[in-house]
């Protein structure tokens, strides 16, 4: 596999291996380990573009000719989105194909300007922008969900979260950049599968965490050893350093879905006896995790067209881990069966007993904000729609049944739901 040993003290070690019978590479669905070559050569010469263009403007020099794989027009669109990136609204998407793909890097290097990390922590542009850039490239670009545009979407969402009246008010600078650290960093370098995958299939990360929280902890280890690399944090005490450390890998730990339960039984308490004392940086940390967790998994509270692109790359991943399994003669995962489980019922489900007790914990803490309001409601109406997407599936099964086949107009009509 790509072995790259980040060698700090204190940091676990990992090197990327390969599962004992299935090439790593089949995760991101290629087979020729010289595409994989180019395509990190040609990411990398952007990396040292950008990171070389950048440098040249902070000196004051110019450049004769952009480096940026971008026109005026588009810079201008992408600048005049993040005059509204608070906003529910945001479309990553578009943001991302406005940037070139350097939606990450661009929507963190302007909120840590516009929270005034950048001036409070004494950081420096370059180092700060290169290991944003750092981040960025640990994501594959070829999962469908789990790639730096998810990352950059959890982001913006915990930007807005950061913004609610209840908790901006208590926030000190610390608490917000290690809010959008976390949000930006929370899946970097994912593989693209889940934790039940890499333990059945004997995965060295499997064996490092011992089955616990196994892509949580790689996420949290990745993410240290990147900031200790890029010495972006180095002229600050030690004891500072460590302590943002910790607090990055409590803030990413969080985002478990195994630990659900365990969030929302703490935080019903917390709201049912009225006890968070927000001015404790103890319940502060607590709420950070809580927005975090409802950064991660608010795209069912998106906007229709947002939230269905959303549900789609996800359930592609799924599908792609249940095609491996299938290939390797292992049990199928939930969620992972293409002929089974369909898009709408696993969008109604993870509405239903993951999506909306969270939410509705977060909006009774937030005390009914138009912002919580608002993600209520387009909940309720997705989930809506993917019920009414679901009748017409099995209505149309119902029909394939009796008839044999499924009709013409029936198969445009499922085409035209079902197709990103």
């Amino acid at each position: 596999g790509d072995a790259r040993v980040r060698g700090q003290t204190g940091v676990v070690s990992e090197r990327r291996g390969s599962y004992p019978f299935i090439d790593f590479r089949l995760l991101n669905n290629t087979t020729l380990s010289g595409e994989i070559g180019t395509k990190k050569k040609v990411k990398r010469l952007l990396s040292f573009q950008r990171y070389f263009h950048a440098s040249r403007l902070l000196r004051g020099i110019i450049p004769q000719a952009s480096l940026y794989l971008l026109d005026e027009d588009y810079l201008g669109q992408a600048r005049h989105m993040l005059s509204k990136v608070g906003m529910w609204d945001f479309d990553i998407f578009l943001f991302d194909r406005l940037t070139n793909g350097n939606s990450l890097v661009t929507l963190l290097c302007h909120l840590f300007n516009v929270h005034g990390l950048i001036h409070h922590f004494q950081l420096d542009m370059v180092t700060l922008h290169r290991f944003f850039v750092m981040v960025q490239e640990d994501y594959h670009s070829q999962n469908p969900y789990h790639n730096a545009v998810h990352a950059a979407d959890v982001t913006q969402a915990m930007h807005c979260y950061l913004r609610e009246p209840k908790l901006a008010s208590f926030l000190t600078p610390s608490d917000i950049m290690l809010g959008l650290l976390a949000a930006a960093a929370h899946d970097v370098d994912h593989p693209g599968v889940n934790q039940p995958f890499l333990i059945k299939t004997k995965h060295h990360l499997a064996s490092l965490y011992q089955n616990v929280s196994v892509l949580e902890n790689h996420h949290w280890r990745s993410t240290i050893g990147m900031l200790r690399e890029s010495r972006l944090l180095a002229h600050l005490p030690k004891e500072v350093t460590q302590d943002i450390e910790q607090q990055l890998g409590s803030l990413i730990l969080a985002t478990d879905i195994n630990r659900q339960n365990e969030f929302l039984i703490r935080l019903k308490s917390h709201l049912d006896n009225q006890d968070l004392r927000l001015e404790d940086a103890q319940d502060r940390h607590f709420m950070l995790q809580i927005a975090l967790k409802c950064a991660d998994i608010c795209n069912p509270c998106r906007v229709w067209d947002l939230s269905k692109q959303w549900s789609e790359r996800v359930c592609e991943e799924f599908y792609r881990q249940g095609d491996l399994e299938q290939k390797f003669e292992l049990e199928i995962s939930p969620l992972c069966n293409q002929q089974k489980d369909t898009i709408p019922s696993i969008q109604i489900g993870f509405m239903t007993y993951i999506v909306e007790p969270l939410f509705e914990r977060w909006a009774q803490f937030t005390g009914n904000t138009p912002l919580s309001e608002n993600m209520l409601n387009h909940l309720r109406r997705n989930k809506a729609k993917w019920r009414s997407l679901l009748h017409k599936q099995h209505s149309s099964s119902r029909s394939n049944d009796h008839s044999g086949q499924v009709t013409g107009s029936q198969e445009q009509t499922l085409n035209e739901e079902e197709t990103p």
